[in-house]
């Protein structure tokens, strides 16, 4: 058989059941080859959007999502999303076609080496030279993006490798286990938490990925222990957990800061330093930090470990919770109270523009449970972070490794074809949404039903609210946005537009039931913003007093 075809093979062994990307001159003979397979080709608009769909894919599958792009110009559209994936640690493969192996040592059409492109930003980059260890190849990739840490990985392509004929047949698919936490580093942290006077809990998105999040919250339980999260790790304990105290990383001393400046005992769990941070709420450098986690911790100044449990965080947090001594104290429930009474008091606000407190309530209250928010980059995903309330994993994604703007419109595509029964709404700012508004029409192709919720200010709302607080002035933030209506109707798709508070909550209901793409053109008053910094400078006496 071809290359090319062994290839498809080798990713049908790997399970994949989409691969997202756009044809080219470079990939002939793998598109033809995907004709008479099960694997379903989505054809996207940019190569960004496709990576940013694998990546979104990945990161609720927990199976690598694929990408597929040209050589050149193609590849090169790919960076953005395999940098987001890799960085957020989710699992992804990219593929990407190259000149002939026989043009690639000198100057060429398109020619770039992607080898060298992609090494920074992947676990794993490797070029096919020749078809007869494509099957390792492909293994290899597929084993180390999803493996702890997961995250992408890259196979270059040569057209004329594609051509070839080969006998070699895909490698059977293993997984391995992770290894238990050694009996004395267990018993060391049990020791700590047993000694700690006020401890608190920092969970990571490696309790997501470890499907962790039950352990998590009767371990918080059974030791009385507070927990907050990073935004990756959203719906990691749910918010209605007495333990829950929200999420931390808004780089403002807020509530969760407040917890990290009373505790003498840190338990970072499944947290990596990407997700938040550690001189954000370890400033001092002198408490004492348990590091629970699949693998060993970064080194940081601010991260400096007493104790580390490594292994298979369930079991880890099962045999911590047999030795350790529970707690007794509620020094952090004033913590909760406030974080609570600040989310409930916006709910019958009428205020128009809308302000994000009414906006996330709102939302809140027309989204089931299981129904999974993805959330784009800006002055929005701040507030999703803070206001959103998460009952369970994986149902507000956030990206916060890489943080690129552009990921929610292609990322709700993934999301949604990953979990074709629950609703999936896009929360984007107006600038996010028009980095990559032409995926429109891919869902629209694939009859992919979204919500895609614009908070519309008419600038970059996260840069201005920085300026202010810098310099006291705005400088180059603002622009003007087309019709989003007549945009959405241009694709075929719904358009609304809110105009006053009171039709809020009816069109959210409605977009969510119309089973099409819908788009929600909400204004909003991001003058909240500066409210919300110096409302939690002033929080921070009281709680501890």
């Amino acid at each position: 058989m071809k290359a090319a075809q062994l290839f498809v093979k080798c990713l049908e062994q790997e399970g994949v059941k989409y691969i997202f990307g756009i044809p080219g001159e470079e990939n002939l003979d793998m598109m033809d080859a995907l004709l008479d397979s099960e694997i379903q080709f989505i054809t996207t608009r940019h190569e960004q959007g496709a990576a940013f769909m694998a990546d979104v894919y990945g990161r609720l599958t927990g199976k690598a999502g694929v990408c597929l792009a040209t050589l050149g110009p193609g590849a090169t559209n790919l960076v953005t999303g395999v940098a987001d994936a890799n960085m957020d640690h989710a699992p992804l493969v990219a593929i990407a076609g190259q000149a002939g192996t026989n043009r690639l040592h000198k100057e060429s059409h398109q020619v770039l080496d992607l080898i060298n492109l992609f090494d920074p930003i992947t676990k794993f980059a490797s070029r096919m030279p020749t078809p007869d260890i494509l099957p390792e190849v492909v293994r290899k990739a597929f084993k180390l993006a999803q493996s702890e840490k997961t995250g992408a990985c890259f196979i270059e392509f040569p057209e004329n490798i594609a051509k070839m004929d080969t006998d070699s047949q895909p490698l059977s698919v293993g997984y391995t286990q992770l290894p238990e936490p050694r009996a004395d580093q267990v018993a060391y942290a049990a020791e700590l938490i047993s000694q700690a006077s006020d401890p608190i809990i920092l969970a990571g998105h490696g309790v997501v990925r470890a499907g962790a999040w039950e352990q998590l919250a009767q371990f918080a339980k059974t030791l009385n222990v507070p927990v907050t999260n990073t935004f990756m790790a959203k719906g990691v304990i749910p918010f209605g957990h007495p333990m829950a105290l929200g999420s931390a990383g808004l780089q403002a001393h807020d509530y969760a800061n407040c917890g990290f400046d009373h505790a003498d005992l840190i338990i970072c769990i499944g947290y990596d330093l990407v997700e938040y941070h550690p001189y954000l709420w370890h400033p001092t450098r002198d408490r004492k930090i348990i590091h629970i986690d699949s693998g060993f911790a970064e080194v940081d100044e601010s991260y400096p470990l007493e104790c580390c449990v490594v292994g298979d965080i369930n079991l880890s947090l099962d045999r911590i919770a047999e030795q350790a001594t529970p707690h007794s104290g509620d020094l952090m429930r004033p913590l909760r109270k406030a974080l609570i009474d600040e989310m409930n008091q916006h709910a019958n606000d009428h205020s128009f523009p809308i302000k994000p407190q009414k906006l996330i309530w709102e939302l809140r209250t027309a989204m089931a449970i299981n129904d999974i928010a993805i959330c784009d980059v800006g002055a929005h995903k701040m507030w999703m972070a803070r206001m959103f309330r998460c009952e369970q994993p994986n149902t507000c994604i956030i990206s916060n490794g890489f943080a690129s703007m552009g990921i929610a419109v292609p990322g709700a595509i993934a999301a949604k074809l990953s979990n074709p029964e629950h609703a999936v709404v896009a929360v984007t700012g107006d600038a996010g949404f028009m980095m990559n508004s032409q995926e429109i029409e891919t869902a629209m192709r694939l009859n992919t039903p979204i919500v895609i919720l614009i908070w519309n200010d008419g600038g970059y709302g996260l840069i201005e609210w920085k300026q202010i607080n810098q310099f006291g002035r705005k400088s180059h933030v603002n622009f003007s946005n087309p019709d989003f209506v007549k945009y959405a109707e241009s694709f075929g798709a719904k358009g609304y537009r809110v105009e006053k508070a009171e039709q809020l909550s009816g069109i959210l209901t409605t977009a969510l039931a119309d089973n099409t793409v819908s788009i929600i053109d909400c204004p909003i008053d991001y003058s909240e913003n500066m409210k919300l910094t110096e409302k939690l400078g002033e929080m921070v006496s009281p709680i501890q007093a």
